[in-house]
């Protein structure tokens, strides 16, 4: 195979790199394997070493492939989890409350055949300027930050960082250090705040330095983050963040009546 250079293409090791990653998600090598070596992908594609290095610099960046100090260099070895960040129940009539994030998280990794395990902290922290506008609070008014650190098989898969009202909070299991028992969502409701409509804001930024090391994620590799507002009759009752590796999460909702929206998966498409 040859990628010579033609009048206005790309540099060769960016069509080199845009080969290699077609070959990838065809599937022609499995995560956990090594990709071939520097010589071979130089006879295979004609190009000069330094070529393949900067082809495979790319796609490090990307996420898809690890180098391994002494051993080579290997397809990132995890799978892609859809998580429904909202699912209806179905026939659900207004005022319906809103299922807890925490049984959805246990049925997918279920599904997948995953161990899921957490870590839990509570802290009283200053509300940043987002967090207060959307909880409506004065500047810088404290706020119950109750944060759960997901895995799946070990590996870093969520943060998760839920913030409420200190008013709120008090005297409800929300200011215990220990995850509740049905998740927040019945401590919540237990206190009178029953949240039955959400906000959800939706982008990808790049992680921060501590983000990348927690989660492991190669350098180019953005986050997903969900910013939710939790809302019951009397107003907004939490502003939820949770952040995922772009490279290892599909972010799914299922809105309105389809029948398939009570079991973990994706929608099949329609023929």
């Amino acid at each position: 195979m040859n990628i010579s250079r033609g009048a206005g293409q790309a540099p060769k090791y960016q069509r080199l790199a845009a080969d290699l990653r077609r070959r990838i998600m065809d599937g022609e090598w499995q995560g956990g394997v090594p990709l071939p070596v520097e010589g071979e992908l130089e006879s295979q594609y004609g190009v000069a070493r330094n070529t393949v290095r900067l082809a495979v610099d790319v796609l490090v960046n990307e996420g898809l492939l690890v180098r391994i100090q002494g051993k080579g260099t290997y397809l990132k070895d995890h799978s892609v989890v859809d998580h429904h960040v909202y699912r209806a129940p179905n026939g659900a009539a207004p005022g319906t409350p809103l299922g807890a994030a925490t049984s959805v998280y246990v049925e997918e990794a279920q599904a997948a055949g995953r161990k899921l395990t957490s870590d839990f902290q509570m802290l009283i922290v200053r509300a940043t300027t987002d967090i207060t506008e959307r909880l409506r609070l004065a500047p810088g008014e404290a706020v119950v930050l109750r944060r759960v650190l997901r895995y799946l098989d070990g590996e870093p898969w969520s943060v998760e960082e839920s913030h409420y009202p200190v008013r709120l909070a008090a005297a409800t299991a929300l200011m215990d250090p220990d995850p509740v028992p049905g998740g927040d969502e019945a401590a919540l409701a237990e206190a009178g705040h029953v949240e039955t409509a959400c906000v959800d804001e939706l982008c990808a930024r790049m992680p921060n330095p501590e983000e990348a090391r927690w989660f492991q994620a190669g350098p180019g590799v953005p986050l997903l983050v969900q910013l939710r507002t939790g809302v019951a009759q009397a107003g907004p009752v939490r502003v939820t963040e949770t952040r995922y590796c772009a490279d290892r999460n599909r972010l799914v909702y299922s809105l309105g009546g389809l029948e398939s929206t009570a079991s973990v998966g994706r929608v099949p498409a329609q023929r």
